[in-house]
């Protein structure tokens, strides 16, 4: 569909004060993959006003997909399971939240290097899963299976895996200049726990774990909701059969990973040690960086809607939301920091 424009008091930047990376970040069905998708179908002149270019967009939710389907392949063998125990459990190590993120580190260095396609999707990305383990002190799992296994799990897997592919292929450029990266990813810890998380769960595990390439240019929009409304949009989110661009939009999580691994999370925390504005990284190497950090306060519902055909969206919410956004954005824009 063409671009959504949208009337906005707020004029559209020059390309200078573009934010070269957002990192979207929230409880699961809190809003942030809506308001992923709301960026992605603006027109330029409206992105522009939230300082917002041509989005390039990035998610480790395949990558999470991609490791329950491994387990279940490997279940169905009778093999010892790796990285989930059944459908609705936990990460077995939790070290993976890191590998997932060392995925993202790869994708993002990877928007504007050649890149050669391998011949195979599937032995690509279970090579690439061992690897990113391997960067965050995890042993390997999949490069190690007997051959029978890994022939199953590259036979069943290789459509997923290509999807992976093409996505990644279909984000190539020549350069980012003038282009917005967003990075989605939640984050959390079993409720009741007190602050501060330890690792590796938790926001500031997984943001110590990201480039420098990421941070250097990196703002944070966290999306604030309770738990307890991430538990209840969760369950209005989960509709099956939905296909395409809104089908991520509509996946539920087990009730159990909510409560085990989203039943709190750290982003506040943080900010109040970064001062209120900013969320303190200290990378794994040892070099730190302050995130400018805005709060888009969601806990009353202003993004459901946007996980409907565009053609539907009501004028009025979205004027609201493109000005909720501008507000929040503005602060974040390289000539406001």
């Amino acid at each position: 569909m063409p671009g959504l424009s949208v009337d906005s008091p707020y004029r559209a930047p020059v390309t200078a004060d573009i934010i070269s990376t957002l990192l979207l970040l929230a409880l699961p069905a809190s809003g942030k993959t809506e308001i992923r998708r709301y960026l992605d179908h603006l027109d330029p002149a409206a992105a522009g006003t939230l300082h917002i270019g041509p989005t390039v967009q990035l998610d480790d939710y395949p990558y999470v997909y991609l490791m329950r389907r491994i387990s279940q392949e490997l279940r169905s063998l009778g093999h010892d399971p790796v990285f989930f125990t059944s459908d609705d459990s936990s990460l077995q190590d939790a070290r993976d939240w890191g590998t997932l993120i060392r995925l993202l580190n790869e994708d993002y260095g990877d928007l504007t290097r050649p890149f050669t396609p391998p011949k195979r999707a599937a032995p690509w990305l279970l090579s690439r899963l061992d690897r990113a383990r391997a960067r965050v002190g995890a042993e390997p799992l999949l490069d190690v299976l007997a051959p029978e296994a890994r022939t199953h799990l590259e036979d069943s897997l290789e459509s997923e895996a290509a999807d992976v592919l093409r996505s990644k292929l279909k984000a190539t450029l020549p350069t980012l200049e003038g282009h917005t990266v967003v990075i989605e990813f939640a984050r959390g810890g079993p409720e009741g726990t007190w602050m501060p998380l330890s690792e590796p769960l938790g926001y500031r595990y997984s943001l110590s774990q990201l480039s420098r390439e990421i941070l250097a240019g990196a703002v944070a929009l966290y999306v604030w909701v309770t738990p307890e409304e991430c538990r209840r949009r969760n369950q209005a989110r989960a509709t099956p059969g939905i296909g395409e661009d809104a089908s991520i939009l509509h996946h539920g999580v087990p009730e159990s990973v909510l409560r085990h691994d989203y039943g709190v999370d750290d982003v506040m925390w943080l900010r109040n040690q970064g001062g209120g504005a900013h969320l303190p990284v200290t990378r794994r190497e040892g070099d730190h960086f302050d995130l400018p950090v805005s709060v888009f306060d969601n806990r009353v519902d202003q993004t459901s809607f946007l996980r409907d055909d565009p053609a539907d969206w009501d004028p009025a919410q979205v004027a609201q939301l493109h000005d909720t956004l501008a507000r929040l954005l503005d602060p974040l824009a390289p000539a406001s920091r």
